[in-house]
């Protein structure tokens, strides 16, 4: 059993490095402006501890941002201390809708992804239009699940989620979430948001769409919460 599991794992480096394709390994560093690998969506949510690391990975893609006031006091269940906004210029073009988005670092750094290697490819392919604005329903928000009164802390309560509302088209369409996500998926419009959702859970922890309940009707949630570090991931 040793021996084969040995095997397996020579195979499987040999396989990766014959590709050419680093981030189809675990151990190699993480770069955002490779192509999605067997292993980003882990090393994208290992950045939930470590700033200084997240933060090189933004500039090493070029990615520019700013980086945001802690918000609350160390061992505070809301807060953070690894925010950021984008800001223009750099590779990244699309802009976000409110221009105030605020995020931790680590989900930023998958927006970045997600953009370059989900959201763009799909317009132009499916819609036949680049995306030039991101709609949003926020990031930070102090509450539980749900905003109820007990119970499990919200991702956002530390700014590690983002809500996703729809997205503008370079030729002027406008496409949302709660009125173009059919229940059926038929129709270019709707291929698209499912085709983002998909590519979506490649990279965040969590990623839930109306498909999941009622409470998603009108937007994506993408989470980067720590556990999706040791793979388990929540996709619907």
């Amino acid at each position: 059993m040793v021996i084969a599991g040995v095997l397996a794992v020579l195979l499987f480096v040999g396989w990766a490095a014959i590709r050419g394709r680093p981030q189809d390994l675990p151990w190699t560093p993480l770069d955002l402006g490779q192509p999605i690998g067997l292993f980003t969506g882990r090393k994208l949510a290992a950045l939930t501890d470590d700033f200084p690391a997240c933060r090189a990975a933004l500039d090493r893609a070029g990615v520019r941002y700013t980086v945001l006031p802690p918000r609350g006091q160390r061992g505070e269940t809301c807060g953070y201390a690894d925010g950021v906004r984008f800001t223009s210029g750099g590779p990244r073009r699309v802009g976000f809708t409110p221009a105030d988005l605020g995020v931790a670092c680590p989900v930023a750094a998958a927006l970045a992804v997600w953009e370059w290697e989900v959201v763009q490819p799909a317009a132009r392919t499916i819609l036949g239009s680049p995306v030039v604005a991101i709609e949003h329903f926020g990031s930070y928000s102090c509450r539980r699940l749900y905003g109820r009164d007990a119970g499990s802390w919200s991702e956002h309560a530390t700014a590690d989620a983002v809500d996703i509302a729809g997205f503008r088209l370079a030729d002027g369409r406008r496409l949302t979430i709660v009125g173009d996500w059919s229940r059926e998926g038929q129709g270019a419009d709707a291929r698209f948001l499912r085709t983002v959702r998909d590519g979506a859970c490649r990279l965040f922890s969590t990623t839930l769409s109306p498909d999941y309940n009622a409470a998603h009707r009108d937007h994506l949630h993408l989470d980067q919460a720590s556990r999706g570090a040791t793979g388990w991931r929540a996709c619907r």
